[in-house]
């Protein structure tokens, strides 16, 4: 009979198929994953900070043009790679702000999910009992004559106690705590979002400017003063605090000797200011780190250099020009560089380049050169141009920096001319040209104004991220039950066992734990822990 049957052929599956492609719809859910997932979040935070790290080596235009300038004088290969790469104005380039607004996406969508998934778990009830309380890390029990619903009451009354979430069954009690961590966790995140939003109301609304000031001089808060200005796409220039400041003293203290000689220990700057048209002024002393604050707008000492005061003399014998000269320093002993253009001169446009020395000395190799960065020996090495400056072309020409293309070098005997000037000295061009006298020398400020409405948010996410990191990592999610069980010829069976809720978490604190609670319940036995047993 067996071979009068016949069998099915056996059919072998299928092989799969090459995979399908996903539909539009599919790949917009998987990207929006990818992108909100806390791997993607720490990505692009590590991005982030790597991203601010040329604004902390780069001089940055709205921090400090008179830096950049300099940069770009000294570094004019590098200079076009870093305006394509926006590296002078880091905090505003487009790929900054692409991380910038990424990572806010990415936060938001990992961090508010995960909240609506805690608010509800905070307000479920805590698990019902395991079957088998011995499997758990931490456990213990006992036989009593105490009735099983005393022994609950008590497990209740003690776990309250120790702020715990408790819910009562027929025969245990469910207990757990620590919600806190996941709070202080989901705090933590959602601050840095309310960091990120204060950061970008601030660059919205904000503004930020600086200016040099020479001693004895001063601005007002307007567009038209500041060397460098930078704001926000909702700025409104009716929004600019009125107030003027003037710079009647800056003081710079430098270390006499010692192998530090000449470091800077002290920059002070002594400045009046009014906020209201009529009050008379008022005296502030800025220093670094500590700004000037006048509604919410905030002025900073940022730096500071030295303003040899020059007189220029035409051909005709007339003063054309008079006044002070921002040179910029190039090295710590504050050797400095700068120009003085004379478009008013005649018959031709005069400019005279050189150096300011403020501890003048003659090295064998190197020339003239400062020595200390104190003004003690002040010099100013000039040499004279003749010729077009070019301001009338147009184009924009940086003050620290002499056009010579339609200028020629002035000479004297058929050599340059150039001369070392000690204060109240005159250089005298050849031909009746004119003459340049070196009257002094004062001291200048570079000042940054900033307005920030953003920044009580910041501070205010700031310090909830704080917050919630510490609890984030010291407080301790745990869950206790505790049975009671009549048992015939064994009174009651009490069964006290815990669970950590958090991978990692030190063992001994849990035992420890269950056996406070046990104690409390009127039991000194020992709290067997599962690592004990393993070990």
């Amino acid at each position: 009979m067996t071979d009068a049957m016949t069998t099915a052929p056996r059919t072998e599956p299928e092989p799969p198929g090459p995979p399908t492609a996903m539909r539009p719809v599919e790949l917009m859910r998987w990207g929006w994953r990818q992108l909100t997932s806390m791997r993607t979040a720490l990505a692009l935070l590590f991005l982030l900070a790597l991203g601010a790290v040329p604004g902390s080596l780069v001089p940055q235009t709205g921090v400090d043009p008179v830096q950049v300038a300099q940069f770009k004088a000294d570094h004019p290969a590098l200079t076009p790679i870093y305006e394509r790469l926006s590296l002078f104005s880091v905090y505003s380039a487009p790929w900054f702000a692409a991380i910038y607004l990424l990572l806010f996406v990415s936060l938001a969508g990992c961090v508010l999910p995960r909240s609506r998934q805690h608010w509800s778990q905070m307000r479920a009830r805590p698990p019902r009992a395991p079957r088998n309380l011995t499997r758990l890390p931490a456990h213990t029990e006992w036989d009593t004559e105490t009735p099983a619903d005393v022994v609950l009451d008590a497990a209740e009354q003690e776990l309250r106690r120790r702020r715990y979430r408790v819910d009562r069954t027929d025969d245990a009690v469910s207990a757990e705590r620590g919600f806190l961590r996941e709070t202080g966790n989901l705090v933590f995140h959602v601050s840095l979002i309310g960091l990120l939003v204060g950061v970008a109301v601030g660059n919205l609304l904000g503004y930020k400017g600086s200016v040099l000031v020479v001693e004895g001089d001063g601005f007002s808060n307007t567009l038209s003063r500041y060397d460098s200005f930078s704001h926000g796409a909702s700025f409104d220039e009716a929004g600019l605090t009125p107030f003027t400041v003037s710079l009647d003293r800056l003081r710079v203290r430098y270390q006499v000797e010692g192998d530090q000689r000449g470091a800077p220990r002290d920059f002070r700057a002594t400045v009046s200011y009014t906020s209201e048209p009529g009050a008379p002024p008022r005296e502030f002393d800025l220093r670094v780190n500590h700004p000037l604050v006048i509604e919410g707008t905030k002025v900073f000492l940022i730096g500071n250099g030295y303003a040899p005061v020059f007189t220029v003399r035409d051909s005709t014998g007339d003063e054309v020009f008079s006044g002070p000269v921002p040179f910029l320093p190039r090295d710590g002993n504050n050797t400095s560089d700068g120009v003085i253009k004379v478009p008013g001169a005649r018959p031709q446009q005069l400019g005279f380049e050189g150096m300011f020395l403020p501890t003048a000395v003659i090295d064998k190799d190197l020339g003239p050169i400062s020595d200390y960065p104190d003004a003690v020996i002040p010099r100013a090495v000039l040499n004279a141009w003749a010729g077009d400056l070019g301001d009338a072309s147009g184009v924009p020409q940086s003050v620290y920096k002499l056009e010579k293309k339609n200028m020629k070098q002035i000479k004297e005997n058929g050599k340059p001319l150039a001369k070392i000037l000690a204060p109240g000295q005159e250089m005298a061009l050849p031909g009746g040209q004119g003459s340049v006298r070196f009257d002094g020398v004062r001291r200048y400020a570079t000042l940054q104004v900033a307005h920030d409405p953003g920044k009580g948010l910041a501070l205010l996410a700031s310090g909830l991220a704080l917050a919630g990191l510490m609890l984030s990592l010291f407080v301790k999610r745990r869950r206790v039950w505790v049975r009671a069980t009549p048992v015939p010829g064994r009174r009651t069976l009490v069964e006290v066992a815990g669970l950590a809720r958090t991978e990692g978490e030190d063992r001994d604190g849990l035992t420890d734990e269950v056996a406070q609670v046990t104690s409390a319940l009127g039991h000194e036995g020992a709290v067997r822990s599962r690592r004990d047993e393993e070990d």
